[in-house]
C-alpha cells in the first residue's frame, strides 16, 4: 500500500495537492516529499532487517498525513474541494469515511514495529 501510494504521489500529484492544508505552503513540494517518504517506508517494510523501523516510520507518516484527510472534509463544497466536479456531499462523505480508516492503518504499522 505504501509503495503504491508513494508512486501515485509522484506521478499524479494534482489529486493530492488539493487536500494539502494551505498552511503547509508549497503543496507540490509537500506531496512530493510525502510520496518519497511513503516509498521509503514501503521499502523498509519489505526488508525483514528494516521492517521494525519501517513500521515505526509508517505509523508516524500516517499520523502526519491525517490533517490532509481533515482538510478534504473541510473543503467539501468550497472552491478548494478535492474533486472539483463531484457532488460536495459525496466528497464530504468519502472524506469522513477516510478519517477512521487511519486508525487501523496506524495500528497495523505499530504491530509491525513491535513485532519486527
Amino acid at each position: 500500500m505504501m509503495l503504491g501510494s508513494g508512486v501515485l504521489h509522484l506521478v499524479a500529484p494534482g489529486a493530492y495537492e488539493r487536500i494539502v492544508p494551505r498552511w503547509l505552503g508549497d503543496r507540490r513540494r509537500v506531496v512530493h516529499v510525502s510520496g518519497v517518504a511513503e516509498l521509503a517506508c514501503g521499502g523498509l517494510l519489505l526488508v525483514p532487517r528494516t521492517r521494525r523501523l519501517g513500521g515505526w516510520l509508517t505509523a508516524g507518516l500516517l499520523a502526519a498525513v491525517f490533517p490532509a484527510n481533515v482538510q478534504m472534509v473541510l473543503d467539501a463544497g468550497t472552491e478548494h474541494q478535492a474533486v472539483p466536479n463531484a457532488p460536495p456531499a459525496l466528497v464530504r462523505a468519502l472524506g469522513l469515511a477516510r478519517l477512521p480508516l487511519q486508525v487501523p492503518l496506524v495500528m497495523r504499522a505499530l504491530r509491525v514495529a513491535r513485532s519486527g
